[in-house]
């Protein structure tokens, strides 16, 4: 067997970059945290003191797996295309600039064809047995728990299955060094009894999944008919939610106020959903869709022979919506001929069907909705007075985005969970960075852009990678990190160099993504924000609305 050489790692120093202004000290995507030796060792023998040694032991060898695994995903995607001995010693050679120890290769035996692996690893200089005798003196068994965990989690994440390292030699038991060996968890003849180190079922974390479950359950208490449509526990977001709330159980008519993608119909269906109409039906209008001359048909339905081309009778959508729920979205773009109509509904509580003499007697609890200061649309004459005043017994404005970033994290959650189904893809989640940027952003479109963010993600993000922040495309929300002072080969901090912008192409060609499949993405994606209108998703695209329908037609044939 050759010996094991370490690459030349300016590729991993060039992962790991310093925004001192920020706050931030960067490893790839990972944001990471410089502290002192000593405190981590403090805090180490705090743990042994107050939980025990094993439980210490525990805790201490889940958290270096966890630290493993990331970096693993750093080594896939720094030396991923060249060899694999190459990509596997980033591990060694980022827990030698992690400053761990320094790493001395004495075996590494690689075989994907057959699942087999074994490694030798020497550890030099190895803080946490430095840290074990400083505060405990000689042991008499190995101790470096947290990087046994490290290279167990790294290595099992690298190879795709579980791989048990353990230290046969520790320097903290009065040996020169630490020797670890790596292989298959069923090669290890003990292996059940090391197993219970890398599992979460200890007295530790049942206390604190006793402690979640209270919190839930406070929660619960606080707001005990919480959907899961709805999340947030920003100020903002619960105070829109608990006025819905109260409004459930009553019959008046509400006023979604908010921005454009805030979410205003799913707070209609939620409150729909916690009212005593929940059985009946839900009904939903986007007045801005509607074409003037069709609005009213629509709305209140029409007799045969009303019209050119109404050949048969129709209930409309307060027909339809009897003993439930009328949604109507952007109700400040109806013309002023329904607007008088909808009054006249609002007050009787009866419709006619256009072409129809009669008058029906409905049951409707409506929730109207827009964008739009009806204040001022009235002062300017486009909205009448009098449907203002009966639409606005019970107004509840819905916070934008950029006011409830708090929420993001908990949004995010959701949104992967949906879209890994959707797209048949497993994540491993959105990178600090990545996440960073999301907060950092404006959000002019809210949820709803968060919800097309997310999704382009997810579609080019490798499988079972993170989200970064070359996915997103967010622009000036990601060069808000600020420049970025990288390590030099000796030690010191370079000059920064600024972020370059996102490279769509390169990130497309990363993905794996075929050309035809993207583009059918782009394209749906376009008219589902263009609201189904074709012209207004081809000035999107940038193409005219021919070319669009040409294409959308050629994706149908295939």
């Amino acid at each position: 067997m050759k010996a094991i050489q370490y690459p030349e790692s300016a590729d991993l120093r060039d992962l790991l970059r310093f925004a001192a202004q920020d706050g931030f000290i960067w490893l790839g995507e990972h944001r990471m945290v410089l502290m002192h030796a000593g405190a981590l060792a403090e805090l180490r023998k705090e743990l042994i003191e107050s939980v025990g040694q094993e439980q210490a032991r525990r805790i201490l060898t889940r958290m270096g797996f966890a630290s493993g695994m990331r970096d693993a995903e750093l080594a896939r995607r720094t030396r991923g295309a060249g060899d694999l001995a190459d990509a596997f010693v980033v591990g060694p050679q980022l827990h030698m600039l992690e400053g761990c120890a320094r790493v001395e290769p004495v075996r590494l035996e690689l075989d994907p064809t057959n699942n087999g692996f074994y490694a030798e690893f020497l550890w030099y200089n190895a803080w946490e047995a430095e840290a074990h005798v400083q505060s405990f003196g000689e042991a008499k068994e190995p101790v470096c728990w947290m990087m046994i965990g490290y290279a167990s989690g790294y290595t099992s994440a690298f190879v795709g299955r579980f791989i048990l390292f353990r230290e046969t030699e520790c320097a903290a038991t009065g040996a020169g060094h630490c020797r670890i060996v790596g292989k298959p968890a069923e090669e290890w003849p003990d292996a059940d009894q090391l197993r219970p180190y890398f599992e979460a079922d200890s007295i530790v974390g049942r206390l604190l999944e006793l402690r979640e479950e209270i919190e839930a359950m406070r929660r619960t208490i606080a707001c005990p008919r919480r959907t899961p449509d709805l999340i947030g526990n920003s100020a903002g977001f619960l105070h829109a939610y608990d006025l819905i709330a109260r409004a459930a159980s009553t019959s008046v008519t509400v006023l979604l106020l908010g921005e454009t993608g805030v979410g205003k119909e799913r707070f209609a269906r939620t409150l729909h959903d916690m009212s005593p109409r929940r059985d009946k039906a839900f009904v939903a209008v986007n007045c801005a869709a509607l074409p003037d001359e069709l609005i009213e048909s629509e709305l209140f339905g029409v007799e045969r022979g009303a019209f050119t081309g109404a050949h048969t009778a129709r209930a409309g959508k307060f027909e339809r919506a009897d003993g439930g729920t009328l949604f109507l979205d952007e109700v400040g773009e109806l013309p002023l001929s329904a607007q008088a109509k909808l009054l006249r509904v609002l007050q009787e509580g009866e419709i006619e069907r256009l072409g129809d003499e009669r008058t029906r007697k409905i049951n409707v609890r409506l929730i109207a909705a827009t964008n739009v200061d009806l204040q001022r649309a009235v002062d300017e004459g486009r909205f009448r007075r009098d449907l203002f005043y009966r639409l606005n017994v019970y107004p509840v404005t819905i916070p934008p985005l950029r006011e409830r970033t708090g929420d993001i994290p908990s949004l995010v959650d959701a949104m992967l969970r949906r879209f890994e189904t959707l797209h048949g893809k497993r994540m491993g989640g959105v990178s600090d960075k990545a996440m960073l940027a999301l907060k950092a952003h404006s959000w002019p479109g809210n949820v709803r852009e968060l919800e097309n963010v997310l999704e382009r993600g997810v579609i080019l993000a490798p499988q079972n990678g993170l989200i970064e922040g070359e996915h997103l495309f967010l622009g000036s929300a990601q060069a808000a990190v600020g420049l970025e002072h990288r390590l030099a080969p000796g030690g010191g901090l370079a000059a920064p160099k600024p972020g370059s912008e996102a490279d769509l192409p390169g990130a497309v060609l990363n993905s794996g993504i075929d050309l035809e499949t993207f583009e059918q993405s782009l394209l749906n994606r376009a008219v589902e924000r263009a609201g189904g209108n074709l012209s207004a998703a081809a000035r999107l695209l940038g193409i005219t609305r021919p070319q669009l329908t040409y294409r959308l037609k050629k994706q149908g044939a295939n």
